[in-house]
């Protein structure tokens, strides 16, 4: 049986910066998005989408530092941040493209501070209510 070598695979690289609401102290006491002094980046685990956004091709977590870096076929993909609707979380989903031999980098922001607001005031039987 006559094989054929695995077609030249290429690299997805980048770093995701996860941005937080929280308290700084500015002459007037306002509010600034800063990037969270803490990254929790286990909590935003990264996925690879086929470019129709249909089939899930990968999972991927950053590591300690926010890099990461994948093998994939050539082909057009999608990044984008796993539960990101459920977490309240603001991203764009990132479209790009592999190609043989070749190293392609694309970073992610991810914005908490939606969710930071999202105070909830009332739970009723499963549900729970939020007041941004």
């Amino acid at each position: 049986m006559r094989r054929f070598p695995a077609a030249p695979t290429g690299i997805l690289e980048g770093h995701l910066k996860i941005l937080s609401l929280r308290e700084v102290e500015l002459q007037d006491d306002a509010k600034a998005i800063t990037e969270a002094p803490e990254q929790p980046y286990s909590e935003y685990p990264l996925i690879i989408r086929s470019r129709d956004g249909g089939k899930e091709v990968a999972r991927l977590t950053a590591d300690a530092g926010g890099n990461y870096r994948l093998v994939l076929q050539p082909g057009e993909y999608i990044l984008d941040v796993q539960g990101r609707a459920p977490k309240r979380v603001r991203t764009n989903p990132k479209p790009f493209t592999i190609t043989s031999n070749q190293t392609v980098r694309v970073d992610m922001d991810v914005d908490t501070a939606f969710a930071e607001l999202a105070t909830p005031i009332a739970n009723i039987g499963s549900r729970a209510s939020f007041v941004c």
